[in-house]
C-alpha cells in the first residue's frame, strides 16, 4: 500500500512539474509575441497567455490535491 501510494506521489509531482515548466514556457512565449507587430500579434499572445494561466492553474490544482491526499493519509 504505501508503495502504490509513493508511486502515484511521484507522478503527481511529475504532472504538477510538467504543468508549470509548460505555463512558464507559454507565458514568456506570449510576451515575445506581443512586442512586434501589434493587433494580430496581441490576439495570438493574449490566447497564449490564457493557455499559460491554465497550465499553471491546472498544476497549481495537482500541487492542492496532492497535499489533500497527504493530509488524508498522514504520509
Amino acid at each position: 500500500m504505501m508503495n502504490l501510494c509513493k508511486e502515484i506521489n511521484k507522478k503527481i509531482d511529475g504532472i504538477i512539474w510538467v504543468f508549470a515548466s509548460s505555463g512558464i514556457i507559454l507565458l514568456m512565449l506570449a510576451i515575445l509575441i506581443v512586442w512586434t507587430e501589434f493587433v494580430l500579434r496581441l490576439v495570438v499572445g493574449l490566447f497564449v497567455m490564457i493557455v499559460a494561466y491554465a497550465f499553471l492553474h491546472a498544476a497549481y490544482k495537482a500541487w492542492s490535491i496532492k497535499k489533500e491526499i497527504e493530509k488524508h493519509f498522514k504520509f
